[in-house]
């Protein structure tokens, strides 16, 4: 398992941009799958992105196709989300969680550790 950090959250306006980052210690964060989850007000925690442990293979929910993009830096322990084009809808708690055991990546149950999430406010 991994500690996991998530910053760069904060308000964005209507079509803007943000990065979150996401920075693991005390594990092999090299050895995880990585994924992104969201949970807006009064709403389920939601799937959003995922990397595997190398970077060759990324998903993601068909809400942020096209707008976001994932990627990690093994060699800094780091995970990002790029988010671009923001739409109220985005609105949420951004949570990195990392993933050692086999498993569909777009389960939360099937990750292991879970940052403790930063808040994305897009207002128009």
């Amino acid at each position: 398992q991994v500690q996991l950090v998530e910053s760069g959250g904060g308000l964005v306006q209507v079509g803007g941009f943000l990065r979150l980052s996401c920075s693991a210690s005390g594990g092999t964060f090299s050895n995880a799958d990585m994924g992104w989850f969201r949970r807006a007000p009064g709403a389920e925690r939601e799937f959003v992105a995922s990397i595997t442990w190398k970077g060759f293979t990324v998903n993601y929910s068909d809400s942020v196709r096209g707008r976001f993009g994932i990627s990690r830096d093994n060699a800094k322990n780091t995970l990002y989300l790029q988010m671009h084009l923001l739409k109220p809808e985005d609105t949420a708690v951004y949570y990195c969680a990392a993933k050692f055991r086999p498993g569909d990546q777009y389960v939360d149950s099937n990750y292991d550790s879970w940052g403790q999430g930063t808040q994305v406010t897009v207002f128009s």
